[in-house]
């Protein structure tokens, strides 16, 4: 039997807390029975909560701490206030002592990043790490990196993202070789900033055998699948991932409201009832919910604040499946491999520029 999957969880991270966790760890356990539950929080609420779910009970252990950080905390405050005692903080930690294989939180995205940097820092020639998510796509699923955890990023941070996601790929999607394209506002290489195009002339000259750089692809490209991985960096990638969930959300509440608007729409809902389930689940953001904390020490995934259980539990579903493809060491291996290759990016970056 292969050894249990040791989850630590941020029982008071979200909008809602132990009241979406709990349950979210409920839904998870039945589909992956082989793991275990660090609980971090008030002990009060979490056992509230676990009175209603006895399998997740027996494998849990709760930790209490009654410090929680907000939502709407400033990173630097978080850390200042929430440092060795908040619930997010301790479930990164029991990753770093290695109590724990993963850590998932609900929680604030810039101070869980903060933590998490702080505490696990950054992998050997990772200077600044990212969110990569899993985004569905018409040919399927791709990797999309990075979705906010820093804004801005030269030449170098976008190959290192470029590097790591595809990384990501070859462990999920079990690709030798994914393909990789950089987020632009056109396809042309005259187009873009000084930097994204001059990621492009270092993806090129490098020909690194781990990824197939394809060039620059617009927006509207992600959710057609043209790359298995889509490199840009935070603050576009943050738009971009909003304006898709808030685009499905529109498009889901056009469909509720047309189909309810006349019996002979409410007829042809009922006569295609599977095929409006079927487009409700692909348009639903919360089963793409948890993105990865990519370039750190340990794994870290972060979920949307405002999800439900079923939502919460898909994000702890990233988490096991990257512990049990062992992402961390995927990683490392791709970054070294060849001749360290961090190092050689920094000799080809000073050559072309």
């Amino acid at each position: 039997m292969p050894k249990k999957v040791r989850i630590a969880l941020d029982a008071m991270g979200g909008d809602i807390g132990a009241s979406v966790v709990i349950p979210g760890a409920a839904i998870f356990l039945n589909r992956h029975a082989d793991t275990e539950f660090l609980l971090y929080g008030d002990n009060a609420l979490i056992e509230a909560q676990l009175a209603a779910y006895p399998a997740v009970r027996a494998v849990s252990r709760v930790i209490h701490t009654d410090v929680a950080v907000g939502m709407h905390e400033k990173p630097s405050q978080a850390l200042r206030r929430g440092r060795k005692t908040s619930s997010m903080w301790l479930a990164i930690d029991a990753v770093k002592k290695g109590e724990a294989d993963v850590a998932v939180s609900a929680g604030n995205t810039g101070a869980l990043m903060a933590m998490a940097r702080f505490n696990l820092r950054t992998l050997p020639g990772i200077d600044r790490p990212a969110i990569a998510a899993i985004w569905p796509t018409m040919r399927g699923d791709s990797v999309v990196l990075d979705l906010g955890a820093t804004i801005g990023g030269d030449a170098h941070h976008l190959m290192t993202l470029a590097i790591m996601g595809s990384a990501m790929a070859r462990v999920l999607f079990d690709l030798e070789r994914p393909t990789v394209g950089l987020l632009n506002i056109g396809v042309e290489e005259i187009k873009g900033g000084e930097e994204i195009r001059e990621a492009a002339e270092l993806l090129r000259a490098m020909e690194l055998p781990q990824l197939e750089f394809i060039g620059f692809v617009e927006g509207d490209g992600i959710g057609k699948g043209v790359a298995d991985v889509i490199v840009t960096e935070g603050f576009s990638g943050n738009i971009a991932l909003k304006a898709a969930e808030g685009t499905a959300r529109q498009i889901s509440e056009f469909l509720r409201a047309a189909l309810s608007r006349t019996w002979a729409s409410k007829l042809g809902y009922l006569l295609a009832r599977g095929a409006f389930k079927a487009l409700k689940e692909k348009l639903d953001p919360n089963r793409s919910n948890g993105g990865v904390f990519l370039g750190l020490n340990g794994i870290v995934v972060k979920s949307h604040g405002g999800t439900d259980a079923e939502g919460f539990a898909y994000a702890v579903d990233v988490g096991y499946e990257m512990v049990r493809y062992d992402l961390l060491t995927k990683i490392n291996q791709t970054l070294n491999r060849h001749g360290h290759t961090l190092a050689s990016a920094s000799a080809v970056q000073e050559a072309i520029s």
